[in-house]
């Protein structure tokens, strides 16, 4: 039985992620990875079943990285937009920083049918930004009538998308400050209470 506490676990994710970014999925091999993270070969399979098995290990790691920035940042905000603006900044410098994966964690949660895993992975998000907007509806920062749970995952899933047009899709016409101040306003109108 693995024990994810060792420490190795961790070292094959940062590995994995190192040499998928280097390579592409589809030229890495299980030896490069274990070779990265000086780790033996049959160490990997304790951890995981197969080199497929790592996508959402890497999708929930990377969404850990994001929402503990996040919750960091934003823990002093006072207001709804604040927080908003740390949500869209967060997400734009993680998605910057590991696009690379992300396109990998995408396609392979999509190929391998794994929608629920995806949902799981990011429950714990979801849920944090509901709270968020319960509480700016209470204080009536935003308009009380919308579906908190429903409207929180729009969002993320919205601000995401913003991020990923810019950075993967590569739709820069705009500067980077101008981009996320577009989505932040499109968010902020259609929440804004009169």
């Amino acid at each position: 039985m693995a024990n994810f506490s060792d420490g190795k676990y961790q070292l094959i994710l940062n590995a994995a992620m190192e040499v998928i970014t280097e390579k592409g999925y589809d030229k890495t091999v299980i030896s490069d990875i274990v070779k990265k993270a000086g780790v033996a070969q049959g160490t990997f399979y304790l951890y995981f079943s197969s080199k497929k098995a790592l996508i959402p290990a890497i999708a929930d790691h990377l969404l850990s990285i994001t929402f503990g920035k996040i919750k960091e940042k934003a823990q002093d905000k006072e207001s709804f937009w604040d927080v908003l603006e740390v949500v869209i900044s967060e997400t734009f410098d993680i998605t910057d920083s590991y696009k690379e994966i992300l396109v990998l964690c995408y396609s392979g949660l999509a190929i391998d049918h794994s929608m629920e895993k995806w949902e799981a992975i990011y429950s714990p998000y979801y849920d944090w930004l509901e709270n968020i907007l319960v509480k700016a509806m209470n204080n009536n920062e935003i308009v009380s009538d919308l579906h908190a749970k429903w409207t929180a995952k729009l969002l993320i899933n919205l601000i995401e998308n913003a991020a990923e047009r810019f950075y993967i899709g590569l739709e820069q016409e705009e500067p980077l400050d101008v981009y996320k101040t577009r989505v932040f306003h499109f968010i902020k109108r259609s929440l804004w209470r009169n």
